[in-house]
């Protein structure tokens, strides 16, 4: 990866680890879920508002490492007015992104800020928290309460 693209994605995880995004209890919602990273200890609950099957809010609260703080409020902005296959799609596309064998090609122009989490693939222990705020927003879509990284 180009070193200057390696360090705006260092620059984009550590803004939004230290101004999140999105974060705090969302009401009204209509569904949620906590995540659990055990390895790191990262604990998130994700809140959505899902209204005629489009997400109009989704917020985030908890404590966890830089990169899932960041991952959490990066997700919140990417989704939001997102609906069925397109919501469906972004979530797939992400974790392709964070877990495939093979290193994607990224174009950062087409996929913004979530870029940025390509990075942690170079850290094969942190993965799991990128993706905690990921399987836990699926947890909240499929009405389950937990999710855990493990």
């Amino acid at each position: 990866m180009d070193e200057n693209l390696d360090d705006l994605y260092q620059e984009i995880i550590l803004s939004h680890n230290k101004r999140p995004r999105n974060e705090g209890e969302l009401d009204p919602r209509t569904h949620d879920a906590e995540g659990y990273n055990p390895l790191c200890g990262d604990r998130l609950t994700i809140f959505v508002n899902k209204q005629d099957d489009t997400i109009e809010a989704v917020q985030f609260t908890g404590e966890g490492c830089a990169i899932s703080k960041a991952s959490a409020s990066i997700m919140t902005e990417s989704i939001k007015g997102l609906n069925g296959e397109a919501l469906e799609a972004k979530i797939a596309e992400v974790m392709e992104l964070l877990t495939a064998k093979e290193e994607p090609t990224v174009d950062p122009f087409e996929m913004g800020e979530l870029a940025a989490l390509i990075g942690v693939r170079k850290f094969p222990p942190r993965v799991k928290c990128a993706t905690l705020a990921w399987h836990t927003l699926q947890a909240a879509l499929n009405n389950d309460e937990k999710v855990s990284t493990e």
